[in-house]
């Protein structure tokens, strides 16, 4: 009976793990494909998919010849197999991440950012850096998020892994 007790106990608090986020994950994933790394990140930070929903990618990748002022056209199979990537893996279907799902519910449903510094969620957390730090030349704009967290390319945006060049750990408290 005690047995059947505690694993009756057991697998409640297993199954209930999802209920109370213990099984989310910090962060967002990492980025994972290959090709998006070599195409995308030949230019700019490889930008991981968990930073935007699926409706901000599609809208991203939609309108590649004005890519932020730059043409950075695709050919339609290249475009559509980093499309499915980026949406596979979106911030509204990797909610398992924390900071996905944070990400996601910052941005309201008809509201379609195409650079994460334009969510809500971002905004709100880069709002009492100065603006003559990011101006410096090691940063020169917050989408260069490689610049301070050092753990970005693994999808770890930790207070603790920020080092503002010229400045160094940011603490916000």
């Amino acid at each position: 009976m005690k047995k059947l007790l505690l694993l009756s106990l057991f697998t409640a608090i297993i199954l209930s793990a999802d209920l109370f986020n213990f099984s989310q994950k910090r962060g967002v994933a990492p980025v994972t494909d290959r090709f998006y790394v070599q195409e995308c990140a030949s230019c700019h930070f490889a930008y991981q998919p968990g930073l935007l929903p699926e409706r901000s990618w599609t809208k991203l990748m939609g309108n590649l010849q004005d890519h932020f002022k730059t043409d950075a056209s695709l050919e339609p199979e290249d475009n559509q197999r980093i499309l499915n990537y980026l949406v596979e893996n979106s911030a509204d279907k990797f909610t398992n991440y924390k900071r996905s799902k944070k990400i996601n519910n910052s941005i309201q449903n008809d509201e379609t950012p195409i650079a994460v510094t334009q969510t809500p969620y971002f905004i709100k957390k880069h709002r009492r850096i100065p603006k003559h730090l990011i101006a410096q030349k090691e940063v020169q704009s917050l989408s260069n998020c490689i610049a301070c967290h050092t753990t970005a390319d693994k999808g770890i945006y930790s207070e603790r892994a920020i080092k503002i060049p010229n400045y160094g750990r940011w603490d916000d408290d």
